[in-house]
Formats: C-alpha cells, structure tokens, sequence
C-alpha cells in the first residue's frame, strides 16, 4: 500500500508522476497551504518536519523528493539504468542534483524578489550562478532524456527546478534545448495525470 502525503503547489507532484509513470496504485492525501504559503501543521503528524513529499510504503515512513523517487525505482525495477552503466553514474548524479546544486540557487531568487531592495546586493550573484547552472543542463540534454533514450526517475526530479525556473530565472529561448525538454516531460501522458490529479507545480513567480 503506498499513501502520498502531497501539498498543494509543491516538489510531491514529481512523486505523483513517478508512481503514474510505473502503474503502481496509490492513496492520495492532499494538504492545502495556509495563507502565508507555509504547510499546514498537520503534515508534522506524518514527519516530524512537516514538509511534502512523505510517503508512506508499508507503513515505512519515506521522505526527501530524491530519496523517495529513488527508493521507488529500485523496489519497483523501473526507470532506473543498469548498475555499472555510464548512464547510471549519470542517474545519480542528476537524481541529487536538481535539490543540491540547481534548486537552492531559484529558492534564493525568490528570498531575495521578496525581500526588495534589501536583496540588491545579492542579486547579480544568485542570477549569475542561475544562468551559470542553465548554460551547463543546456549542454547536457541531447534529444531525449538526460541518461539516454528512455525517461529515468533523475528526469523526473529535473521537472520541479525547470519549472521554477520559467518563472525565476527566465528560462527562454535563449536555451531551446531546456525548452524542448521541458515540452517532452510537459507532454507525458503520466506527467498529465500528475498535474490532473495533483494540481499545478508551484513556479513561486
């Protein structure tokens, strides 16, 4: 039995497409932001933080976007590359950096949009190191997905951060690969769903 704790406008849509991606059934538990955008405390009584993703499998406690989507491929032996392939090196890599390189640098722009000209002097830095980190995933998307020909769980924790990034970081035709590859996973019939059932990613524009 897998339940998903997932709050609205939030990173747990990636876990809805992904057990939408593998056909796996699933109990949904929806919370809704309070009116400073915060979680609501109810989510504490899941994890002691009180942030989404959390999942429970078989009554085990799961939580952190990428750990999640990773313990998910190895269980269910889907959307994961063969151990020992370059491209799974690349899996892991990508798996960790969407929330450990790419996503601090957008939750920044956004601190700093708010807090006016108080974030002036950290601005430039933060929009360089942004543009940086997308000038480098231009290089890395090819025509499909970015360990191969086939869509892997590390795609689908690429999706929270691109998206966020239309709105943060001006995610353009300037970078017509990211585009593209963001059209391919916006057009995944299970991405869809995800949406259709979840409701829209946050962009924190």
């Amino acid at each position: 039995m897998i339940r998903v704790h997932h709050l609205d406008h939030s990173r747990s849509t990636r876990v809805l497409w992904m057990l939408e991606e593998i056909g796996e059934p699933y109990e949904l538990v929806t919370y809704r932001r309070q009116k400073n955008l915060l979680a609501p405390p109810e989510l504490r009584k899941i994890h002691p933080l009180g942030k989404s993703p959390v999942v429970e499998v078989d009554g085990t406690i799961l939580a952190e976007s990428g750990a999640i989507l990773d313990a998910l491929a190895e269980q269910y032996g889907r959307l994961v590359p063969a151990r020992g392939t370059p491209a799974y090196t690349r899996y892991r890599y990508f798996l960790h950096y969407a929330e450990g390189s790419l996503m601090p640098y957008l939750l920044l722009s956004l601190v700093i949009k708010k807090l006016g000209p108080l974030g002036f002097p950290a601005r430039s830095y933060v929009s360089g190191q942004l543009g940086h980190h997308l000038d480098f995933l231009e290089g890395e998307v090819g025509d499909a997905w970015l360990c191969g020909p086939e869509l892997t769980a590390a795609d689908i924790q690429m999706s929270y951060p691109l998206e966020a990034a239309v709105g943060r970081a001006g995610l353009s035709s300037s970078r017509p690969k990211l585009l593209a590859y963001l059209e391919r996973i916006r057009a995944r019939p299970a991405y869809r769903r995800a949406i259709e059932k979840g409701g829209p990613v946050a962009l924190g524009t």
